[in-house]
């Protein structure tokens, strides 16, 4: 069950804000994360498909089916709200049959389906506790539970793991992913979160001030942002102006480096990227991309360091990330410096 936009555009009533001309596809059993500062978009995107918004331009197809005349219960989509947005008042296993009832499901059927999703989300137990008596990550997953009850088309994610503690956070979004690929189910997943975006999808879509930047499987919207706006938002890196001064070099104002530069002409403004993983600290002496300077601030973060390093003449520090920190010189091997162009 594919999900597809088509040129989708929508903005708020008395202001700019909203979609313009986005256009992506959520293949059948694909799970595609939406990341974006705020106002990029990104739950307006998730409230369109949903239903939640309408008056929207463009095409929201559903496996080819047109969306915008169907209202929101006739969609059939699966949705799981950052709030979870669970019934009080009802216990575990009545909140996951909630919308089985709703269509009119047979009790003995919709029991045993519950029992079923009950225990591929790990809550069998606890299908007769009151939902106040679940942490957050147990109510979590009943939302997750009662959204594929109902067998649904395709499954929306907002914000889903925000709401938790950062030592729940990592388990729960490896079991969400394990019960999305059990299911096959066609998934969008709307989040602030990158780590959670590039671990959990198989492709990642960056939107901002509405529009849609770039599409692309994690690793490679990592390695290769199509623009700077993409560079800066996903992952964490050293972005430098500089300009081609000759065949494979470009100049940065305090230093030349070698790096490739493929067709762009001398002259050509760009900008460097360079990702904190990929520079060495105290290379030997005649090392390629060699620059002089001190280690600054440094954070410990367990397994490795992240410190910033200053070059005198620079703008700003090179973010790096190792065991030991550089102490007086460090290096980039030319391949790992992307060029984006201005």
């Amino acid at each position: 069950m594919s999900l597809t936009l088509n040129q989708v555009s929508y903005r708020y009533p008395g202001t700019t804000q909203g979609l313009h001309d986005v256009s992506l596809d959520v293949r059948s059993g694909e799970l595609v994360a939406v990341i974006g500062p705020s106002g990029s978009g990104k739950s307006t995107l998730l409230k369109l498909v949903a239903g939640l918004e309408t008056g929207h331009s463009g095409r929201i197809a559903l496996d080819g089916e047109e969306l915008s005349n169907t209202p929101v219960h006739h969609r059939n989509i699966g949705m799981v709200f950052q709030s979870y947005a669970l019934f009080p008042h009802l216990n575990v296993l009545e909140n996951v049959a909630y919308g089985l009832k709703l269509r009119k499901v047979p009790a003995v059927k919709r029991l045993r389906r519950c029992q079923e999703l009950l225990d591929v989300v790990g809550l069998s137990d606890y299908a007769a506790r009151g939902i106040a008596q679940l942490s957050g990550g147990q109510q979590q997953r009943v939302a997750l539970a009662r959204a594929l009850a109902i067998d649904p088309r395709a499954l929306l994610l907002d914000e889903p793991l925000s709401a938790l503690d950062a030592s729940v956070r990592g388990h729960l979004r490896d079991q969400i992913r394990a019960i999305q690929q059990r299911f096959n189910a066609t998934t969008l997943l709307v989040t602030h979160d990158q780590e959670e975006a590039l671990t959990m999808a198989d492709r990642v879509a960056v939107m901002k001030d509405g529009r849609l930047l770039q599409i692309a499987a994690p690793r490679e919207l990592y390695e290769h942002p199509a623009n700077r706006a993409v560079a800066q938002f996903v992952g964490l890196s050293t972005l430098l102006p500089a300009t081609v001064c000759a065949n494979d070099r470009v100049d940065l104002g305090f230093a030349e480096l070698a790096a490739p530069t493929g067709a762009r002409r001398p002259g050509s403004a760009v900008h460097v990227l360079i990702r904190p993983e990929h520079i060495v600290g105290d290379p030997p002496p005649g090392s390629l991309n060699r620059l002089i300077g001190r280690t600054g601030a440094k954070r410990f973060l367990g397994a490795l360091t992240r410190y910033d390093f200053e070059v005198p003449g620079a703008s700003q520090s090179f973010l790096a990330d190792s065991t030991k920190p550089a102490s007086e010189s460090i290096s980039i091997a030319p391949e790992h410096l992307l060029l984006l162009d201005d």
